[in-house]
């Protein structure tokens, strides 16, 4: 019989905890690896580890039914060298870590899957690309090919390796939305730059299926893009944060402003500025059923009462 055990590391965040809610109301004991355990009261079991080195949590990879890595540094921070250099080392890190105590155990999980970034394309101006595109060529996109490169490189014994590139994840948690919500709702909904530039955007709840898709089905491993179907540009995100928000057309903000704006808020304003425009092709032929495949719908969902 399978084990029920997800161990999802760097778990405590905004994905990892809807994660973690989903997987233990399916009847899956949980456990969270995190730097600052905490004692909870809803079945999920927290265990401390530096996202770095094997530790006494490696034991609990030990015929696990899958173990799922979120951890790395976030990329919202100015995009400083020293910063850059963290994201990247935070994440291979992450990955080396899981490795080497996969390697300590007997029975390895049945499935490795591994949260990556729509950011390994680059920037994708108008041009639709699905799994097969191009990586990109710049600092971000090689950050990702490293990270995606330490999953590949890790000779462990596990059946089945699944990368899940990720765009931007709209929920109430955390994310952008409640950042772009907020702004919104000051009368600041105005497009970034052009409002050309396409964003390739998932809502949480599918994310959350998208993962528990790959951890169920057998057939599934290697990348995915996990986003909805119908990208959109920044104009049109923001033209219906406006409309759920009931509030009036806003001026453009041109792109020095957003680049302004972004470092007194601590953030990095080329990631507004930058085009994705992904396609789920892999989860679409696999069948996955979008609750929310259109921008609209998702959100209403989220924003209204």
């Amino acid at each position: 019989m399978t084990s029920p055990r997800i161990v999802i590391a760097g778990g405590s965040g905004f994905i990892g905890s809807a994660l973690a809610r989903e997987f233990s109301a399916a009847g899956r004991s949980v456990v969270v690896l995190t730097r600052s355990p905490r004692q909870r009261t809803d079945g999920v079991v927290e265990a401390a580890w530096d996202g770095a080195t094997v530790g006494p949590w490696g034991a609990l990879l030990e015929g696990a039914a899958a173990v799922i890595n979120l951890a790395g540094k976030s990329i919202n921070c100015p995009h400083t060298p020293a910063n850059l250099r963290e994201i990247t080392t935070s994440r291979v890190n992450s990955v080396n870590a899981i490795a080497a105590a996969m390697a300590g155990v007997r029975t390895p999980p049945q499935v490795w899957l591994q949260a990556a970034a729509v950011g390994i394309y680059g920037d994708t101006g108008a041009v639709a690309g699905d799994e097969r595109a191009p990586v990109g060529g710049d600092e971000l996109a090689g950050i990702c090919r490293q990270w995606e490169a330490a999953v590949a490189a890790a000779a462990v014994g596990v059946p089945r390796k699944a990368t899940l590139r990720i765009g931007v994840v709209l929920g109430r948690g955390g994310g952008a939305l409640p950042v772009l919500a907020r702004m919104t709702r000051w009368f600041l909904g105005g497009s970034a730059g052009s409002g050309r530039q396409y964003v390739s955007w998932v809502h949480l709840a599918d994310l959350v299926s998208m993962f528990r898709m790959v951890v169920e089905d057998e057939r599934l491993a290697g990348g995915f893009n996990a986003v909805a179907p119908q990208a959109v540009t920044n104009a049109q995100l923001m033209r219906e944060l406006r409309r759920v928000l009931h509030r009036p057309w806003s001026p453009p903000a041109p792109a020095w402003a957003v680049r302004l704006g972004a470092q007194l808020m601590g953030t990095e304003g080329s990631l507004a500025l930058m085009s994705q425009r992904c396609l789920p092709a892999r989860f679409q032929a696999a069948g996955f059923p979008f609750r929310f495949a259109e921008l609209a719908p998702a959100l209403e969902d989220l924003l209204r009462p």
